[in-house]
Parts: structure tokens; sequence; C-alpha cells
């Protein structure tokens, strides 16, 4: 996105200098995933929506380099609570450091967070910010709820992955507007947006699970069967699949007992069913919402910039 080439300079700047410590392991551990790699879209809507709405203030740049801390955070708790091995294509934190370590340097991470977002100085992007960060952790709680129970249905799903996922962008997209003093209206259609992305984000990200590469997941194919996470393409396939079919995803998912030829029936069961093409159908659904709320935002390089994004977010399916 050329139109936050700059700014997102900056936020990289700020991110490596606020992940700084006397303790040497914060750092050393932190750094492990913030330069792994990560695509950073979360803290490009920040920047985006703050200057196509005319703000092109130091604000910005701390309230994006903060929705990075929140995003890294959220994966180093997500490591430890779901025993990922790969993040990003490298070793999880957790298993180099410890769950220990990843749990408390993701708090230090939040902490960095919430001392930007006060020095940013704006009272309603901090508001914004920290409702996000609670219902985030009820997202994960959600999650967990769900998690290896088939009775999961696709509302609930998407209360899941709506809190999970989508609150983080709907605030990073929130704070632009804010940012730039343009009232509840752009407000409502920046958060909109935001959420509309963040959907179709997680829809696509849970499609790649059993139809994508290591190398465009970042972690292994198939972690979501092994760790009983109940995600759209499950849900669609368990609804039309036969008897056999049902009791082959609870043997998988409800009892955890997933062998090493599992991946390969699960996915030609997702593939008779239809499963993956339903779940990319309704990524390309809230992705034309998200566009559909982008037109009201000013015309101009960042919005551009920003339709490229939701884009991209469905083309790594491609």
């Amino acid at each position: 996105m050329n139109a936050v080439r700059a700014g997102m300079g900056a936020v990289n700047d700020l991110i490596l200098s606020r992940t700084g410590s006397d303790v040497e392991l914060i750092p050393e551990l932190a750094n492990h995933l913030i330069d792994s790699g990560g695509k950073r879209l979360r803290p490009m809507l920040t920047l985006a929506t703050a200057q196509a709405y005319g703000d092109e203030s130091e604000a910005r740049i701390l309230l994006a380099a903060s929705v990075e801390f929140m995003h890294t955070a959220t994966l180093l708790h997500d490591d430890v609570v779901d025993e990922s091995d790969l993040r990003r294509g490298k070793p999880a934190a957790r298993l180099v450091w410890g769950n220990q370590a990843s749990v408390l340097v993701g708090d230090f991470l939040l902490g960095q967070a919430f001392k930007m977002m006060v020095e940013a100085g704006s009272l309603d992007a901090l508001g914004v910010l920290s409702d996000a960060s609670a219902i985030i952790a009820e997202g994960e709680v959600m999650q967990l709820i769900t998690a290896q129970n088939l009775a999961t249905t696709e509302a609930d799903y998407l209360k899941v992955i709506d809190a999970k996922t989508a609150a983080l962008f709907a605030a990073a997209a929130e704070v632009g507007p804010i940012l730039g003093n343009a009232g509840d209206e752009a407000r409502a259609a920046m958060r909109d947006f935001g959420r509309s992305l963040g959907i179709a984000f997680q829809l696509v990200d849970d499609a790649l699970d059993y139809s994508g590469s290591q190398a465009a997941l970042g972690k292994n194919v198939g972690d979501d069967l092994r760790e009983g996470k109940i995600t759209l393409p499950v849900i669609v396939s368990y609804q039309r699949g036969s008897d056999e079919d049902r009791a082959f995803w609870t043997r998988c998912l409800a009892g955890r007992d997933v062998a090493d030829s599992d991946l390969a029936h699960a996915i030609a069961l997702l593939e008779r069913h239809g499963a993956i093409a339903e779940t990319m159908a309704r990524a390309r659904h809230y992705a034309e919402e998200a566009k559909a709320s982008l037109a009201k935002a000013p015309d101009g390089a960042e919005r551009d910039g920003l339709m490229e994004a939701v884009d991209f977010a469905v083309a790594r399916a491609t």
C-alpha cells in the first residue's frame, strides 16, 4: 500500500524501539515473532484511514503500532492455548522459550500498546481499542467453548470470528477517522469496513487450513483439525455429510483422535461437499461488503490502497 509506505516505516521503527527492555528475554522473544514477516495489515488500516480523513500526526503512528502490538500479543497467547508448533513459518515462541515466557511477553506487549494509546492523546481512540481488547479475549473464550462441539452453528462460528478477528480490524480502521475528527458517520463506515474485511480474512484463513500450503499459512496445514477447531468448512461438511462422514468428524474433532491419514480424508470430504467453495463464497460476500463501506470514504490513494487490501485478503486462497 504505497500511500502508507512512509508511515509504515515510522511504525516499524517505533515497534522495534518499544520492544526494548533491560530484561533480555523480552526483546529476544518479541522480535522472534515481530521480525518474522507478518503482513502488518492491521496497522496499515489505521494509517490509511487516518490519512484518508486528513490526519498525518504522530498519533496515527502510535495507534498503528499499538494495533500491531495487540495483534502480536494475541498470537503469542493463542499459540500457547492452541499448542501450536509453527507461527509465520518459524517455530512458535512457546517451543523456543516455553509457555510461561510467551504469555508474559504477550502481556508486556499489551502493556506497551496501551501506553502508546495514552500517548496518542485521544480518549475516543483509547476507548475503541480497549473495547476491542476485551472483545478479542471474549472471542478466544468463545472459541474454547465451541472447540470440539459439532453442534456449533454457523451463527455461533460467526460470533467467534467477529470477536476474535474482526474486532481488531474494525477498531484499527475506526481510529483513523477519529484522529481526523471526521464524525460518527465516517467512524461507522470505517468500523463496518474493518469488520467485514476481518471476517473475510478469517474465512479465507479457515479455508486455507484445509486447502492451502504451509508457506501460505505460516503454520501447519491441518492445525485446525488437530486442535479440534470447529470452523465453517467443517460445519458445512458436517451438515451435508452422511452418518459415516459425521462419525469421522466426531472422532477427529470431538474425540481429538486424529491419525496421520485423517487430514487427507478430511480434505476429500470438504471437497465432496463443496465446503471450501462455500467458505470462499462467504469470504467474497464479506469482501464486497467491505468495499461498499469503503465507497463512503474520501476518494484518493488511501481508499484505493484499502480496496487493494480487500482483494489481497481474498486472493491469498488462489
